[in-house]
């Protein structure tokens, strides 16, 4: 498949061989409706989103793949890292692979709540108040340098992350489904940034370490930027009506009772690590399972597999654990790493077969 081809033709020619048949768990589909995707037809559909992505994030992998999971899996993404090596861009690169509604929130220390979920604007002709919707009110939201805004500011998208609303003046009003927001953050010994709030980072399901490209990498991205910006050649290889239906696909993989007690027993000996004073929530066992299933859709499995739950465990269940020893910036997310970890390395995993 060409990198800028849409994948509608690759999902309905799947459908038509493999709708429902690791649909175990899942609703059957209404009459008249269209068959679900199998998971063949999501692996395919991620690929597609995966390589568009590539052409501007080189040597970066994993981390599109973990950012493509979360995204299929409907969750949060807080893509964490140092200045300058890919954050914004790897948002900006998935938001451009969809062809969905996009806003980009640049999150400053003077940034209000309002600036975030809109507020009522006075009408002339009326003369009442109308809301004015706000940035959020889109299905991808790019929240740029989100730790650079005040812990207020933060919090009005506690709601809007957890809920899929906003709330105004005592009238709720619905965001748009799907809803994704794509978090970048500097570490937090960089100046004028802002610990997140510890609901703010329970609510994003996974977080994506950047890293330095290697030499190879580096050097083929000043080749690429030599003339012209990539990010501006990508167009959307996924309609917003294919991302809904990938999106159900992945609630529909099936999982065997041990493999989701493996992601409890995972998430609750965090917990119990004497390295910990605040271990995982079990709204961190409810992602870690819910990525699980995304990521085996992703690879062409209609099932979850322990190994799935280990891949996920460190960046579904790290950003949530509070260390007993403090530390800060790349220290933290190491130390955080390494609990984690030993927990993966003592929590035994089930022999699961498939169904």
């Amino acid at each position: 498949m060409e990198p800028n081809q849409m994948p509608g033709g690759v999902l309905s020619s799947l459908e038509a061989r493999s709708g429902g048949r690791h649909s175990a768990g899942g609703a059957p589909a209404r009459a008249g409706a269209e068959p679900p995707l199998g998971p063949e037809a999501v692996a395919q559909g991620a690929q597609a989103i995966a390589a568009n992505m590539a052409r501007v994030i080189v040597g970066k992998k994993q981390a599109i793949e973990l950012a493509v999971t979360v995204f299929l899996a409907h969750g949060h993404a807080l893509i964490e890292d140092v200045p300058g090596v890919g954050k914004t861009m790897m948002a900006k690169a998935l938001a451009a692979s969809v062809g969905a509604s996009v806003k980009r929130i640049q999150f400053t220390p003077d940034l209000l709540p309002s600036d975030v979920t809109g507020s009522p604007i006075f009408n002339q002709a009326t003369r009442e108040f109308e809301f004015e919707p706000g940035p959020i009110f889109a299905n991808i939201v790019i929240a740029d340098e989100i730790n650079r805004a005040s812990p207020r500011t933060q919090s009005a998208l506690l709601e809007c992350m957890e809920e899929g609303q906003v709330t105004v003046e005592g009238v709720t009003y619905a965001l748009p489904d799907p809803f994704h927001v794509v978090a970048t953050q500097n570490p937090i010994d960089m100046e004028g940034t802002h610990s997140l709030l510890e609901a703010q980072r329970d609510r994003f399901m996974a977080r994506i370490a950047m890293g330095y490209p290697d030499e190879d990498a580096e050097h083929a991205m000043l080749r690429a930027r030599d003339l012209d910006e990539p990010i501006v050649a990508l167009r959307p290889v996924a309609s917003l009506h294919a991302v809904e239906r990938m999106i159900d696909a992945c609630r529909r993989i099936y999982v065997a009772e041990s493999v989701s007690r493996y992601a409890v027993h995972l998430t609750r000996a965090t917990r119990r690590s004497p390295a910990v004073i605040l271990g995982a929530s079990p709204r961190a066992a409810v992602h870690l399972l819910t990525a699980a299933k995304a990521l085996a859709a992703v690879q062409g499995r209609g099932y979850v597999i322990p190994d799935d739950i280990q891949s996920l465990a460190g960046p579904v269940l790290a950003h949530r654990i509070m260390p007993v020893v403090p530390a800060r910036g790349q220290e933290a997310i190491a130390q955080a790493g390494a609990i984690i970890r030993d927990c993966v390395a003592t929590v035994p995993a089930p022999i699961a077969a498939q169904t």
